[in-house]
């Protein structure tokens, strides 16, 4: 189950950087998206979490531990409003550019 989940996290990773480092907006934000799934996946994975235990109770021998949860939700709200705003960001510079590209300048591609 370990490995799942460490291949989980990795793959996760991997793809959201890969996508951070492509030149188009869209695959920016998608990128973005992946890398906080992986974050979050990885703070669940490092809290040990147990099922079926009382949350921190002090006669309890073994308990849940608040805290991954707290942080993983924290995490999604964060990610949600970076990502609404590097999508604004985006469609702005689409507007102001007529392109997609992440520097804003058309690539030989795209030239006509």
């Amino acid at each position: 189950m370990e490995a799942l989940i460490a291949l989980a996290i990795g793959t996760l990773t991997g793809c959201g950087v890969y996508l951070l480092l492509r030149a188009r907006t869209f695959a920016v934000v998608l990128g973005l998206t992946l890398l906080s799934y992986g974050v979050n996946l990885f703070l669940f994975a490092t809290g040990r979490l147990v099922i079926g235990q009382p949350p921190v109770v002090s006669g309890a021998a073994s308990y849940a531990d608040p805290l991954p949860q707290a942080l993983v939700l924290t995490a999604i709200v964060i990610s949600f409003a970076m990502t609404a705003f590097v999508i604004m960001l985006s469609l702005r510079a689409r507007e102001e550019f007529g392109n997609d590209h992440v520097d804003g300048t058309p690539q030989q591609s795209d030239a006509p």
